[in-house]
């Protein structure tokens, strides 16, 4: 087991150099201004696409930014919405990238979309089941291998999500190129930030897949 404790511990310190070098850019690149607020980049987007039924509001919170599909809203942090920053700017786009993958019917999200019912339910659920069959792994081993089914669907549904964010960034960094949001020297910031934030759903899965693979092994080598 020492080689997945080595494991966990190699995604954990990446996991966290991610969340800093993150964090970092993106204070940096909150400080370089854009003409326009993160709110008027969305709508500009979303007008660029012939998207006019897609409502851009504020959410509170940081990191909080997100695209409803089922309302049809794209929803921007107080501060990005408000924001003249390369970095709210890339956000922003970066959101409407999902509006328009929406639009267009983008199989990847509708996949992770039809997922999101069952990926709720084994959120709430796998972690307590797992434990139990842990617990009880010799006498009902049917416990665990329920709790690792309902692990796989979380971890699916982190690797689907990898295609979905990417394409949405580069949408988002196309768009801003062609429409001149952005200065020719800012671009730059705005592709990296879009990358670094990309990088957190790469840790992600793979920390995901790394955790089922030890539950398998827990399974398998229950008879040891």
């Amino acid at each position: 087991m020492s080689m997945y404790w080595i494991l966990f511990i190699g995604i954990a310190v990446a996991s966290y150099l991610v969340q800093s070098n993150l964090k970092r850019k993106f204070e940096v690149y909150s400080r370089q201004p854009c003409p326009y607020s993160g709110k008027e980049v969305a709508e500009m987007m979303l007008r660029a696409h012939g998207i006019y039924d897609v409502r851009v509001i504020s959410t509170s919170g940081r990191l909080t930014d997100h695209y409803n599909p089922t309302d049809k809203t794209v929803n921007l942090s107080e501060d990005v919405y408000a924001s003249y920053s390369v970095a709210a700017a890339a956000v922003a786009a970066h959101e409407c990238g999902h509006a328009v993958q929406h639009a267009c019917a983008y199989g990847p999200l509708k996949m992770r979309s039809a997922l999101v019912p069952a990926v709720s339910f084994a959120s709430s659920w796998m972690q307590w089941i797992l434990l139990i069959g842990i617990f009880t792994i010799q006498t009902f081993p049917q416990i665990m291998l329920g709790g690792i089914i309902l692990f796989a669907m979380t971890t699916l549904f982190s690797f689907i999500t990898l295609p979905v964010e990417i394409n949405a960034s580069m949408r988002a960094t196309r768009w801003l190129r062609q429409a001149d949001i952005v200065s020719p020297s800012s671009y730059p910031m705005a592709v990296d930030a879009l990358r670094s934030a990309a990088y957190t759903y790469v840790v992600a899965a793979l920390s995901s897949l790394a955790t089922l693979v030890y539950y398998v092994s827990i399974f398998l080598g229950r008879r040891d």
